[in-house]
């Protein structure tokens, strides 16, 4: 036997030990990859899964004042929700400040960045005017918007009384104090969503918007056909970012209503922290928290189920 024979036998390996070989590389490769993931799933599991789980172990009993578990009561706390008229005013006023704030601020965020995305001398200025309610914070703007509200020395009282019309209590009337609050959650949002969706048209080609110029296409066509279509990627992202954080609105309802009048402006995030903090019912405020990542969770699902199909990637 010729040595080449010899090599090529030994280099030889059975189906066999081949199949043990590939097991072993995946083997090594996997845990090569946990140990990459280490630091994050230990991010994790201590500032996400580990809470999830307790507040659902919360969920089903009743607590005392410093959150230790007491009696388990099964699915009460849930029924108890649901049958509260409370916590349903609650669910109500938050899927309408949903309603109110995530349509108009991105319609009009998109306006502001479609004007701020023409080639204009100057426009800079006016993109960091758009864009400067992101790095006011949220007790700073609720401050602001709180002067504005006033009853007898607010801006906006005082111009409509210059109208000929009568003053509007915005944060002490049940019919307006949702809405003033949506007026300034949607004046605390624009600035990121104008940056996303400024971001979103400056990277669309210009080669398109050449060509439709060549075909003699106007500027509401274009706006159909290649503005929007191409900004859709950017605008599911907005979309989905927008409701879910209306749904975990909590800073600005506590400095301007603190829930009030007549519940009007209890969402449910601030139910929660008012039955947890001020009633020291952790159990029931851990059933709301509940609800309200499974409100969340199935949001996002239809959204991503349905929202994505009409999204266009380049």
């Amino acid at each position: 036997m010729s040595v080449e024979n010899v090599a090529i036998q030994e280099t030889q390996v059975s189906p066999i030990d081949f199949e043990q070989l590939k097991k072993k590389q995946r083997a090594k490769s996997f845990f090569k990859g946990m140990l990459f993931l280490l630091p994050s799933i230990i991010l994790f599991s201590v500032f996400l899964f580990y809470p999830l789980g307790r507040t659902i172990y919360l969920s089903f009993f009743l607590t005392n004042a410093a959150g230790e578990t007491t009696v388990f009561i099964g699915w009460q706390n849930y029924v108890n929700l649901f049958s509260s008229p409370i916590f349903m005013q609650s669910i109500k006023s938050t899927f309408l400040f949903v309603l109110y704030t995530v349509p108009l601020t991105i319609i009009i965020s998109l306006f502001l960045a479609m004007i701020a995305n023409e080639k204009l001398k100057g426009i800079g200025f006016f993109r960091t005017v758009y864009s400067s309610t992101m790095g006011i914070s949220v007790a700073a703007a609720s401050v602001f918007w709180l002067y504005l509200f006033h009853p007898s020395i607010g801006l906006l009282n005082m111009f409509l009384e210059a109208l000929g019309a009568d003053g509007v209590g915005w944060l002490t009337d049940p019919s307006w104090a949702l809405f003033a609050v949506s007026i300034t959650t949607i004046w605390m949002n624009i600035g990121f969503t104008f940056l996303i969706l400024l971001g979103g048209l400056q990277s669309i080609d210009s080669y398109l918007y050449e060509s439709a110029d060549i075909d003699g296409a106007g500027y509401f066509y274009k706006l159909r056909r290649i503005t929007i279509p191409m900004l859709s990627p950017t605008l599911f992202f907005v979309v989905t970012v927008t409701i879910i954080n209306a749904f975990q609105t909590f800073g600005q309802i506590d400095i301007l209503t603190q829930g009030g009048p007549v519940n009007s402006t209890n969402l449910v995030v601030y139910s929660i922290y008012r039955e947890a903090f001020v009633n020291y019912k952790f159990g029931s405020a851990s059933a709301q928290a509940v609800f309200l990542f499974i409100i969340i969770l199935i949001m996002t699902f239809l959204q991503f189920k349905f929202g994505e199909r009409k999204v266009h990637y380049q």
